[in-house]
């Protein structure tokens, strides 16, 4: 059964990645691609919120009527493993369910372009989900986006922040569409409809 709170609550959708030019191509940072994506797709810009280091968008997704979401779109500014301050400070600001937190996220034990969504978990190593898990506790939603394990001996670290390789890019907007339309699936219909749908 999902774990959700009632349809009026507003959802957060955490794209998690590293501020700045130098790093805007990562693998690391595929989380802020789908939520730039999904920023397109509802016509709004992100803007800095307030006193938290973070930028976000404010809209909704789904058809109109009783299927409609509020959603809050968010790109913590505070580095990857440093993200729990600013998604916890949103969080609270916007009335935000844990339950109603979506964090999209690279994922070393996945295939390229693989995509699993769960409710809770581990973090897995990813210091990114370790700084949320550890702000507000682990029950928040996760759409895992398979970026594969690092070649030969490269360390994860220098993996994850490279940008994507040249076969990679080739693909890699399809699987930004594919992950946004998972991240609307989530909101819209719930874990269990996503997960049949998407986990691939």
């Amino acid at each position: 059964m999902d774990v959700t709170s009632p349809a009026n609550d507003p959802w957060l959708i955490v794209g998690l990645g590293n501020p700045g030019p130098e790093y805007a191509a990562n693998r690391h940072n595929v989380g802020f691609m789908v939520a730039d994506l999904l920023a397109e797709r509802i016509g709004g810009r992100f803007k800095r919120a307030g006193k938290a280091q973070a930028q976000v968008v404010e809209g909704r997704i789904g058809p109109p009527g009783p299927l409609n979401r509020r959603v809050i779109l968010a790109k913590p500014m505070s580095y990857m493993n440093l993200s729990g301050g600013p998604v916890n400070a949103l969080k609270d600001f916007y009335k935000v369910p844990v339950a109603n937190v979506v964090a999209v996220h690279d994922e070393l034990d996945i295939d390229y372009g693989v995509l699993r969504l769960k409710l809770g978990g581990g973090d897995n190593g990813h210091n990114g989900l370790k700084s949320m898990t550890k702000a507000f506790g682990a029950e928040y939603h996760r759409v895992r986006f398979g970026i594969g394990r690092p070649p030969g001996r490269m360390q994860v670290a220098d993996f994850v922040l490279k940008d994507f390789s040249s076969a990679e890019r080739k693909e890699l907007d399809y699987f930004v569409d594919r992950a946004a339309d998972a991240v609307e699936c989530l909101v819209i219909e719930g874990l269990e409809r996503a997960q049949s749908t998407y986990n691939s």
